[in-house]
């Protein structure tokens, strides 16, 4: 017997996340990027993450090629960012502040609405259901403070206090 997608959804809701936002620069330099909720830390030697990335997302292919990206983690205040690169929007970066990565062959690092980025190659890749699982290796990043955005029960909200210890 197998959960509904409904059922699925509303059970890992159950989980509160934070809120990351995964760019990457296509071949004919075009900046891409996504929401992802589904991201976690995989080990510290070496550096690893992981986010999985849905195989309908437009940005996959540019993912699988580039063999890096960017990992954003949004700010409390980013909820509308969250939402741009949620939408399947031709244009996410239109109006946004942002440099190309020396580490992540050009792909956008996001100036503002963001606690912290990591800069990754691509270590594996593993095919996991109508999702793919990206590895990356951390190559760099910043951690900026703040307060991070959180999704619980397909909502948006705030961590309840800020930690910049």
């Amino acid at each position: 017997m197998s959960v509904s997608r409904e059922e699925f959804r509303s059970i890992v809701g159950a989980f509160p996340t934070g809120v990351t936002v995964v760019t990457v620069m296509d071949a004919d330099g075009r900046a891409k990027g996504l929401t992802s909720n589904a991201f976690t830390s995989v080990s510290a030697d070496p550096p690893l993450l992981l986010v999985c990335v849905d195989k309908s997302s437009r940005s996959l292919p540019a993912l699988r090629q580039a063999g890096s990206f960017v990992v954003h983690f949004l700010a409390e205040s980013a909820s509308e960012l969250s939402a741009v690169f949620a939408s399947r929007s031709h244009d996410k970066f239109a109006g946004l502040a942002w440099t190309p990565s020396e580490v992540a062959n050009g792909a956008p690092v996001l100036e503002e609405g963001v606690v912290a980025h990591a800069e990754c190659r691509t270590y594996a890749e593993v095919d996991a259901g109508d999702h793919v699982i990206l590895l990356g290796r951390i190559e760099c990043g910043e951690r900026r403070g703040g307060s991070p955005l959180m999704y619980y029960q397909r909502q948006y909200g705030a961590w309840p206090s800020p930690v910049d210890a």
